[in-house]
């Protein structure tokens, strides 16, 4: 199913979630994934870079690539051995990259809400990817 903006069930199917993973691309279309701590706020995705050891003498590799090149996935699913509980959305989108500003602040204080271990780290300073949500894609059963 396509749709425009999530529904409400596919909001809901994303706040009770809590993993997902974005895709990037570079300027030359070669893809990367990686697991992601997200917020859903109107029309936008969020997901902030955090202090988890990770490189520090170039930038991240998904900020890298949406500078190049902004088209962007954010896919949330759910696995069960049960076949008929499975279901994933895929949020498409351009992203931007917001480096501080009131926006900035809105999304980290809700990330922070929806994941306490970001009441402990320092993330004020640190880029937050927001996701101009575009498209919609859903499949399965969204229901708890």
């Amino acid at each position: 199913m396509m749709i425009a903006m999530p529904t409400v069930a596919q909001y809901r199917f994303l706040d009770l979630s809590r993993v997902g993973r974005l895709a990037t691309a570079d300027a030359k279309g070669v893809p990367h994934l990686v697991p992601v701590c997200y917020a859903v706020i109107g029309q936008s995705a969020y997901i902030t870079i955090d202090e988890k050891p990770k490189r520090t003498d170039i930038p991240l590799k998904r900020l890298r690539n949406i500078r190049k090149n902004p088209a962007v996935a954010l896919t949330v699913d759910r696995w069960d051995e049960d076949w008929s509980r499975l279901a994933w959305i895929m949020l498409r989108g351009h992203a931007e990259i917001l480096e501080s500003g009131a926006e900035h602040d809105m999304a980290q204080a809700r990330l922070r809400e929806r994941y306490p271990q970001y009441r402990t780290m320092d993330i004020a300073p640190l880029p937050t990817i927001a996701i101009r949500i575009d498209r919609v894609l859903s499949w399965g059963d969204l229901s708890d």
